[in-house]
């Protein structure tokens, strides 16, 4: 096997394959990068069983060559030394070629590496999915749905169901949803082209999620999504993405969200983010960041926060309007600040139904996107 390859382009290919590599596989190959020369460019795989990821360097693209002198083969190489060696190599072109005996050369300028390259027949076949449950996305939409919802599962294993963010595809309209028992957020969108389609409601380990997002630009090129009964697939152009789905049944999170409220507040997103932010610079005491929001006369809102030990912060905002009864309540600043900024609109719509009970908040104009949160105890 034998090519030279822009430096840059492997890079970012290499970067790619490294999300799914692990040094704690009980696989031994899977430590290393599966690389593969075919007459069209080249391959890079990277696996840990649960998440894969192959990466595609083209010949050539829009009239830019980016490999030369391909001669095919394949090889795997130690994922531990060979990223960092590539990020240092001195110019804009490298040479990598392996001999019989598996061992590779890597050249760039006056610098010259000798890996030794493992058996790239042991390296595990990624199954190519093959089925009917499939639908298109533009990428910056999924990475949208990805952002505004990923950040509630649950980091405890307890209950490993919630760590993955359930997905769900009926009657035309396409849902992400993601809890961890103290918050839910949820985002739909319609999809037009699946009228007829109902896909098998899935749920998505959230750490292959932010892993996927990290990779994708912001584009309005389509992915591909395709589901079977254990593994989900996203495909774009050059960028296979295949994991593994979560085992379970995901709980009924729709009876969670509260028909009707007793108390609505309308205002502005980013002062109530900033204001409970600063609430919370002296809520640091208690595990949870405490802040607690009481209504006011005249559409004002005043917001704590308290440690008796440091002190406390006062502080009063102006909503555009408070409706309803009034209200003392008592929350996590953290699980605030995640939902505001999730929502990403300017005006939102903040609706409780008690002091104990949970509620919601999601932009003035758009139905489609919800953060729920469940109140803290403090008395």
């Amino acid at each position: 096997m034998k090519f030279v390859i822009q430096r840059d382009q492997l890079i970012e290919s290499v970067q790619h394959v490294m999300k799914a590599i692990s040094s704690r596989t009980t696989i031994p190959i899977l430590t290393g990068m599966k690389i593969e020369a075919r007459e069209d460019g080249i391959k890079l795989t990277g696996s840990d069983s649960d998440i894969s990821i192959e990466s595609f360097i083209p010949k050539e693209e829009d009239g830019i060559v980016y490999i030369d002198h391909i001669e095919p083969g394949s090889i795997v190489l130690q994922a531990k030394y060979f990223p960092d060696i590539v990020k240092k190599l001195p110019q804009k072109t490298v040479e990598i070629e392996s001999d019989n005996n598996r061992n590779v050369t890597i050249r760039s300028g006056n610098a010259e590496f000798h890996l030794n390259g493992q058996d790239p027949e042991e390296y595990p076949q990624l199954p190519q999915l093959h089925t009917e449950d499939s639908f298109e996305l533009p990428i910056d939409l999924l990475k949208n749905l990805i952002r505004q919802t990923v950040f509630a599962v649950s980091t405890s294993e307890t209950r490993p169901i919630l760590t993955g963010v359930h997905v769900k595809l009926e009657n035309g309209e396409l849902e992400f949803i993601a809890t961890d028992s103290h918050r839910l957020a949820s985002r739909k969108i319609p999809l037009e082209q699946t009228e007829e389609k109902n896909l098998p409601s899935v749920v998505i380990p959230g750490k292959s999620l932010t892993e996927l997002n990290k990779i994708l630009q912001d584009s309005e090129d389509t992915i591909e999504i395709s589901v079977t009964e254990n593994q989900v697939l996203f495909r774009t152009k050059h960028l296979y993405f295949l994991s593994r789905l979560l085992d379970g049944n995901y709980p009924e999170t729709s009876r969670l969200i509260p028909e009707q409220s007793k108390t609505v507040v309308t205002i502005d997103a980013k002062e109530l983010l900033n204001s409970v932010d600063r609430a919370s610079l002296l809520a640091k005491e208690n595990r949870n960041n405490v802040v607690r929001l009481i209504t006011k006369e005249n559409d004002h809102l005043e917001i704590t926060g308290n440690s008796p030990e440091v002190g406390n912060v006062v502080e009063e905002v102006l909503a555009k309007e408070v409706d309803g009864e009034d209200l003392k309540i008592s929350f996590s600043a953290k699980y605030m600040m995640d939902a505001l900024k999730a929502v990403d609109h300017d005006q939102v719509k903040v609706e409780f139904t008690g002091a104990m009970r949970p509620f919601l908040i999601r932009p003035v104009d758009n139905n489609q996107i919800l953060q729920l949160i469940l109140p803290v105890r403090t008395y």
